[in-house]
């Protein structure tokens, strides 16, 4: 199927997370990523949980896989000067390179943004990073790892239960987020070149990201000098809006309007509460959070959760159970709109996968490739790509600066 970016080449030197799930991306949109790995591998490759091949005493990064397929790999040596050639007359022929190393790593390698604009000046350049490549001296070499993110960003401030310690968003969500906005700025700088044939440098970091996802608690700040804390599920200015106990699980009811809010009396049986001084409007109920959770909550242990979800379903109400992963995984809507989908990896055998969300009606986002094995391509990309003979590749094998 032809996908929305084909013809776009990725130079792709990213490891881990963040700089993968943008590439990745790319891929499932039909752009061609060669993944660029040093002699011993993405560390991903090392990351848990493992998957053991068919034969022999192999196996393979289950993390690795999920977020790697639809690349090719080539393993090369950047610190040798055949290595760094290699990448040169890759950079020649590629639309876009990424990479998410510490700031000033690839310039010690020689491939800093204006020496990568010489040798291609269309090339979109992206970095992704803990605190930028344009930051202050003192933030410019900080490691950042996700958590780091989290915690500067102020994300984890108002994340965990009420009065409760810091919690961590249970997802690597400063990688992930880095990595959707480097696809866009990426995709944006590529509509830039289409119209001017000038490339850029999109240079992403992760704190910039989650200050971004921060959503209403700056402008909380900022207009009201109130510092926001955790609630636990509960919406800061919206209620109710949070998880429930009920008699055997928990069930989300996000109540966003007045309108809901009588629609929601009337199911729960408790229309007396419609009109209560205390809980007329959305910003009365707010006010009086705590004592209308505690009625609330007394109401809706009262039922099994299958039971209400009978009951507001009845009433066209907005609802969830708190699905379980297995759940996710299982559920009919997960399965017709294909999140999960399963490829064929290289000496393990069909594998279930995260599929891709975009949903394109013309070029739909695929998952038609597996997660490539170290240096799987090597000799097909310097060979067919960079004209490199047999010869120059074997000798190249020789001093290990390939694999």
């Amino acid at each position: 199927m032809y996908g929305a970016l084909e013809g776009i080449r990725v130079t792709d030197l990213g490891h881990v997370l963040a700089a993968p799930t943008c590439t990745m991306i790319l891929a499932d949109l039909g752009a061609e990523v060669i993944k660029v790995e040093p002699p011993k591998g993405d560390d991903s490759r090392f990351f848990g949980p493992f998957i053991k091949e068919k034969e022999g005493q192999g196996e393979q990064s289950g993390y690795y896989i999920s977020i790697n397929r639809n690349k090719k790999s080539i393993c090369v040596d950047l610190k040798e000067p055949e290595g760094k050639e290699i990448l040169r007359k890759l950079i020649r022929v590629s639309d876009v390179l990424v990479e998410n190393y510490r700031p000033g790593t690839l310039k010690k390698l020689g491939f800093p943004y204006e020496e990568i604009r010489k040798i291609n000046p269309g090339i979109i350049y992206c970095s992704i990073s803990g605190f930028g490549h344009n930051t202050l001296p003192e933030f410019a070499r900080k490691p950042a790892y996700d958590m780091v993110a989290q915690a500067y960003s102020g994300l984890m401030s108002i994340t965990g239960p009420e009065g409760g310690d810091p919690v961590r968003v249970g997802t690597s969500v400063g990688d992930l987020v880095a990595g959707h906005q480097a696809a866009i700025g990426i995709l944006s700088a590529l509509w830039h070149r289409q119209k001017t044939g000038v490339g850029q440098h999109v240079d992403i970091s992760m704190v910039d990201g989650l200050i971004y996802m921060l959503e209403n608690a700056i402008v909380r700040y900022t207009t009201t000098g109130e510092i926001p804390t955790p609630l636990g599920t509960a919406h800061p200015t919206i209620t109710p809006f949070q998880s429930f106990k009920t008699k055997d699980h928990w069930i989300i009811t996000p109540i966003g309007n007045d309108k809901l809010w009588h629609s929601y009396c009337e199911a729960i049986g408790r229309t007396d509460l419609i009109n209560h001084p205390k809980f007329k409007t959305n910003h009365l109920r707010t006010v009086n959070r705590a004592e209308l959770i505690t009625i609330l909550q007394e109401v809706m242990k009262t039922k099994s959760t299958k039971e209400w979800i009978e009951i507001f379903e009845k009433n066209h109400l907005p609802y969830s159970p708190l699905n379980t992963v297995d759940k996710v995984i299982n559920d009919p809507n997960t399965k017709y709109r294909k999140m999960v989908t399963e490829i064929e990896q290289p000496n393990i055998g069909k594998v279930k996968i995260i599929g891709t969300p975009f949903k394109l009606s013309e070029t739909p986002g695929t998952v038609s490739g597996h997660a490539p094995l170290l240096g799987e391509n090597t000799n097909e990309v310097l060979n067919t790509l960079l004209n490199y003979s047999q010869e120059q590749i074997t000798n190249l094998k020789k001093k290990n600066i390939i694999k």
